[in-house]
């Protein structure tokens, strides 16, 4: 029986969190970007949504690291928000008292500078599945498919390395930026409205950043769909906020706004979603944790995925809503 482990649940590649806490790294293996760097100043939106989609683009490392070396992730979505932004203010009566606002990540890590939240920015991305993986998963019902694990294994590798790439670049060019969910400071909690909950939210950090909302699973519909990963950065920089083109979190899902659908319940393995209860996080991270001996006997040792609420859905690929 495979025993549950909540912060390995949430933090899948532990043996890198520890060095990804602080900003960037001299001598990191990474690809460095000058330290002037114009475009960053005078468009800085611009320039780092161009280093996040370079690097997904060229990175050799956005693979699933299977025989046909297939990519893990499609072009991301990319958004921002400000660190004095009230919704990071709303998530702690909304998640919990313990969700960090930018600020207070930003001075956990970064303890001798005095910076104001005004001066600080969220940068918030998507990372979409590939077809491929997408239509594997997709005929599935019962264990995931390969792919789906591989890209959840070595997907999220990938988007830790993303995170600390764009955290050296900022760095290098004199701001200090911060990975929360990498820091030695993430934690899992018990309390608030939602049970168990972290002390930094991708999801919400997207939300924020007008990338998309939430559906009956809990899952973030976006503009590319539900199939997808978040990842986010809290950086002293200032970035003009991304829109938010909705008012309620439920906007995109089909579901809260029509009555219709709730095929995310029907595809849940775990029956952790339900139309009458919405999303049941323990029953998910059973779910989950389940999959971790189907993911060994494949040689995939420490893996596990599900994603079968995000595969095979309206909101699969697309926000289903019409604009």
């Amino acid at each position: 029986m495979v025993r549950l482990n909540r912060r390995r649940f949430i933090k899948t590649s532990a043996r890198s969190a520890a060095a990804a806490s602080l900003a960037g790294i001299a001598g990191s293996h990474l690809s460095k970007l000058a330290i002037a760097d114009d475009a960053l100043e005078s468009n800085p939106a611009a320039r780092i949504e161009a280093w996040i989609k370079e690097y997904t683009a060229n990175s050799p490392r956005n693979s699933i690291r299977n025989d046909e070396n297939e990519k893990a992730w499609e072009e991301p979505l990319v958004g921002f928000s400000r660190g004095d932004d009230p919704i990071f203010q709303q998530y702690k009566e909304h998640v919990g008292p313990f969700h960090w606002t930018p600020l207070e990540i930003f001075q956990l890590t970064f303890p001798d500078q005095s910076v104001k939240e005004e001066e600080l920015t969220v940068i918030s991305w998507i990372l979409p599945h590939t077809e491929a993986i997408k239509a594997d998963l997709r005929k599935r019902t019962k264990e995931p498919s390969e792919k789906w694990i591989r890209a959840r294994l070595y997907g999220e590798q990938f988007n830790e390395e993303l995170r600390k790439y764009l955290v050296d670049n900022l760095a290098q060019a004199g701001h200090p930026a911060v990975v929360p969910i990498l820091s030695q400071h993430f934690k899992m909690e018990r309390g608030g409205r939602y049970g168990m909950a972290s002390t930094w939210s991708e999801r919400h950090a997207a939300y924020a950043s007008g990338l998309g909302t939430f559906g009956l699973c809990d899952g973030l519909i976006t503009a590319k769909g539900k199939a997808i990963r978040c990842g986010s950065v809290v950086a002293r920089i200032k970035v003009p906020a991304t829109p938010r083109p909705y008012t309620d979190h439920h906007a995109y899902c089909l579901f809260y706004t029509k009555g219709i659908c709730g095929m995310c319940a029907e595809r849940c393995a775990g029956n952790a979603v339900s139309k009458e209860n919405a999303h049941d996080k323990n029953a998910c991270m059973r779910q989950c944790m389940t999959t971790m001996q189907y993911a060994t006997e494949l040689g995939l040792k420490g893996g596990y995925g599900c994603g079968f609420c995000q595969t095979g859905v309206p909101c699969e690929s697309q926000n289903p809503i019409p604009a």
